[in-house]
């Protein structure tokens, strides 16, 4: 197979570059419209008059597609409509009519939902916002199409305060949601207008979770059953989740290609009788595509289902034309269509994985299937799937050690452990949720079903355990992970034909690979810096020596998440905890750290660092001691910070919050 050489593989490629040049670029949608409209003008032309010129009109081709993917990005941004509430000049506090779109896992101090604009002060608008509930008594559960009339200003949505955190805002910004709104008793709800398709597929998942609950299943064993058939995971244990990721296994809990693509091979052995009809084979693929849209309705209808089921329709056209090249000629055209419609799902984390995995398992199985033959049915099918698990897991691995950091080297036993009965785990699930919302469930059934979830989980916490076997820590940045694939491109090469030149590239792309890690060791030695951290109620200095990292704080620290991040970013070998004392030298600065007693020494054009909300008159402290700058970290009340800003403003001193601008360093 030459993957490369197929029009649906150019195309896409082609899109996916205009839609990173447009991230880069910025361009207006009046400008990419018109060059877009002007090349295809060109290409129009070029067709009638020049059809012999193949090159020509397949650069101009090129070209027109990338300046597609430019176009589509840019117009698919929700502020570059007139109408998106970003654009809308209020004054005062605005009303805003907001219709529950999503609803999202609580967090400990507020309920959490995705809501559509309807309007602001009675004007027309759309757009998506996040909508934060405080948690009390009496506090409101939303639903999906519920809603409310609230008055309320909107913030930006929370950034990293910390180097190297998960970057929340720009997620939701991949998603058009740019601010948040907190409400409180400033609303009040009104009758919907409409219902939409999920909030119908919101209200028969209600309806099935309820008669789930009112069955005797385990508490633990009922949440891993929402999540598979669901795809509601909010209730899962954390200690399960754990295992779940630490097996290599998380993939199982999240509704995705793995149980789309499972649910087809079911459907496809389960409907083959429809075959010996009469235009049998067409009525068995719309029946499939029928039943796999159904599941991701009753599922809730998710973007990574959606984008899920979308991707196996076309699979399941390619398996009716049943041709030994069209699956992957049909994943590039899939691919093709889900960016041309929603462009910022190509910085998705699940359609990269999604996609990732099912590519290299088109172009790598087949080459494992070769490397062995087994004669017997049993030793046939158990080398099949390993080679699958292998093949996945290769075109998943630099995604995943990119996000994630880690490795479960004991992926491929979970993979043969459970992906095997994963289609008698869904077919069973679904016949106990239609006997349930029958209220026939019988209980040897539930006792089954339950036996079976418990099994899963046992096998999977007990690889969990293998401690030995799971490579924890690895740092992984952006080039690594294109070179890795750059290299495994390379590698299909050299296997599909194999001459010197093809060989000495790949050798390059190695040779590239180990002096990136070479580059980014020698500049984590040589790298020194002395950071600021924000957390809240405490104060935390932390200096990085090399691969050497110190942390000074007031308290000891009890989450590791932070200092886990930067350590594996920053390649850290060793780490060591110092108490925090009154001053701080680094590199010709002395940083000043003034706390509740409020004592501080009268040294002059040093950096003070506020703490504690310390009680004192920081005007005077400008007058004494004339700091370069003042810094107030998150030990401090807001209050407090507010008072202060003010102070350095009006005496013109640089003032620095870490609860707003986040982290600081000193370089």
């Amino acid at each position: 197979m030459k993957p490369f050489e197929f029009i649906s593989v150019k195309l896409a490629l082609c899109l996916i570059t205009g839609i990173l040049l447009q991230q880069l670029l910025k361009i207006s949608v009046t400008v990419s419209f018109c060059i877009l409209l002007s090349l295809i003008v060109i290409l129009g032309f070029l067709y009638i008059t020049s059809k012999k010129r193949a090159l020509r009109f397949g650069i101009i081709a090129a070209v027109t597609t990338i300046a597609l993917g430019v176009c589509t990005s840019s117009t698919s941004n929700p502020k570059n409509n007139r109408l998106h509430y970003t654009n809308k000049a209020y004054s005062s506090i605005p009303l805003w009519h907001l219709k529950i779109d999503e609803t999202l896992k609580p967090n400990p101090y507020s309920k959490r939902y995705i809501a559509t604009i309807k309007s602001i002060n009675g004007e027309k608008s759309f757009g998506k916002i996040l909508l934060n509930v405080p948690i009390d008594s009496t506090s409101t559960n939303f639903k999906v199409d519920d809603e409310l009339n609230s008055i309320g200003d909107v913030v930006n949505t929370n950034k990293p305060l910390n180097p190297h955190q998960f970057n929340y805002a720009s997620y939701l910004e991949d998603l058009g949601i740019y601010h948040q709104i907190e409400i409180k008793q400033n609303y009040t709800r009104i009758q919907s207008t409409s219902k939409t398709l999920k909030g119908l597929a919101a209200t028969a998942r209600e309806n099935i979770i309820t008669k789930l609950n009112a069955a005797n299943f385990n508490k633990q064993e009922l949440s891993i059953i929402k999540a598979l058939l669901l795809g509601e995971r909010n209730n899962i244990d954390p200690d399960t989740l754990t295992a779940y990721k630490n097996a290599g296994a998380i993939h199982i809990l999240a509704l995705s290609g793995l149980h789309i693509g499972i649910l087809l091979l079911v459907l496809q052995f389960l409907l083959s009788p429809l075959e010996y009809l009469p235009k049998g084979k067409i009525i068995k693929l719309i029946t499939i595509v029928i039943l796999l849209w159904s599941f991701a309705l009753l599922a809730g209808l998710s973007s990574s289902l959606i984008r899920a089921v979308t991707m196996f329709t076309f699979v399941a056209y390619a398996l009716y034309l049943n041709r030994p090249t069209s699956s992957f000629n049909i994943l590039a055209l899939s691919l093709f269509f889900i960016l041309l419609l929603q462009p910022n799902l190509l910085f998705s984390v699940g359609l990269q994985m999604s996609y990732a995995a099912v590519f290299s398992i088109v172009l790598f199985n087949p080459i494992f299937q070769k490397v062995w033959e087994p004669k017997y049915w049993l030793t046939s099918k158990i080398w099949q799937l390993t080679t699958v698990s292998f093949a996945a897991q290769l075109g998943v691995l630099p995604i995943s050690l990119y996000y994630f950091h880690q490795f479960p080297s004991l992926f491929f036993i979970t993979n043969l452990a459970i992906i095997p009965f994963l289609g008698i785990i869904l077919g069973l699930g679904i016949v106990v949720i239609a006997l349930a919302l029958c209220n026939v469930l019988p209980t040897f059934l539930v006792q089954i079903y339950n036996n079976i979830i418990l099994a899963m989980n046992t096998v999977v916490k007990w690889v969990a355990t293998q401690d030995a076997f799971l490579i924890k820590d690895i740092s992984f940045n952006k080039p690594q992970v294109l070179l890795s694939y750059a290299a495994l491109v390379l590698l299909l090469m050299v296997i599909a034909k194999n001459n010197f030149k093809r060989t000495a590239l790949l050798l390059c792309s190695i040779a590239l690979f180990q002096g990136v890690i070479i580059f980014y060791n020698y500049k984590a030695n040589t790298q020194e810096r002395l950071y600021v951290l924000h957390k809240s109620r405490n104060t935390i200095l932390m200096h990085q020596t090399g691969k050497t990292l110190k942390i000074v704080s007031s308290d000891s620290v009890k989450n590791n998440q932070t200092f886990n991040a930067i350590r594996i970013a920053e390649r850290i070998d060793a780490t060591s905890r110092l108490k925090l004392k009154n001053n701080y030298n680094y590199k010709g600065h002395t940083i000043i750290i003034v706390d509740s007693l409020a004592v501080y020494p009268t040294t002059k054009n040093n950096t003070i660092l506020l703490t504690q909300s310390a009680k004192l008159n920081l005007d005077r402290l400008i007058t004494e001691v004339n700091p370069k700058e003042i810094i107030a970290d998150g030990s401090n009340y807001k209050s407090t910070v507010s008072l202060w800003r003010k102070t350095c403003l009006k005496r013109k001193i640089p003032f620095h919050y870490t609860g707003e601008k986040g982290f600081y360093v000193f370089d």
